[in-house]
């Protein structure tokens, strides 16, 4: 098993705990993880990205060689288009649609749906308005995971303990509701992808 993959978004989006709770899943699984992050100015928006590595057998760098990757976890279109070029050609795109608009010369909404419906194999999807059907507005991040578990190679259980274990010291309430999340964003990938 191998899974190469970039975890983008904007900085105070949640990354971060992605990136956490997949590294747990895999860990619990047995196998073995090398994770690069790369935070921009979060306090100011920047683009913040991470390289995340899974593997059965021994990984030697960290960093995920262009035309590589297996998957793109963006909570932002733009940012997730700016990795296309370390994407594989059978390398899958799971994104927000919801921009953050950070710069002053960011792309039309128009412009950045055509891009990405050029693109073979995306997931494409508002985990904002996911988090907020959920009861959990701020758990945007784990429906986006929820919406890539299926590509993952996972098993989704030891995802939601991930969520479990990084949420726990918030207290129960806020436990239920990320995976409340997370739950939204995997039905919605399913019925997407077997379209």
């Amino acid at each position: 098993m191998k899974k190469d993959i970039i975890l983008s978004g904007v900085g105070g989006q949640g990354i971060l705990s992605i990136a956490t709770v997949i590294g747990r899943a895999a860990l619990a699984e047995g196998l073995q993880i090398k994770q690069a992050e790369v935070h921009g100015m979060s306090q100011r928006g920047g683009d913040v990205q991470s390289h995340l590595r899974i593997s059965s057998s021994e990984i030697h760098s960290d960093l995920i060689p262009r035309g590589a990757a297996d998957l793109i976890i963006s909570l932002e279109p733009m940012e997730s288009l700016r990795y296309l070029e370390w994407l594989s050609a059978e390398g899958w795109i799971v994104t927000s649609t919801v921009p953050v608009i950070n710069i002053p010369n960011y792309p039309d909404e128009e412009t950045l749906t055509k891009e990405l419906e050029a693109q073979p194999h995306v997931i494409a999807l508002d985990a904002d308005a996911l988090a907020r059907e959920a009861a959990s507005p701020r758990s945007a991040n784990m429906a986006l995971l929820g919406a890539a578990a299926p590509l993952l190679d996972l098993d989704a259980g030891l995802l939601e303990e991930g969520i479990r274990a990084i949420f726990a010291r918030k207290g129960e309430a806020v436990v239920e509701a990320n995976l409340a999340a997370f739950r939204a964003g995997y039905e919605t990938a399913k019925k997407q992808t077997a379209r």
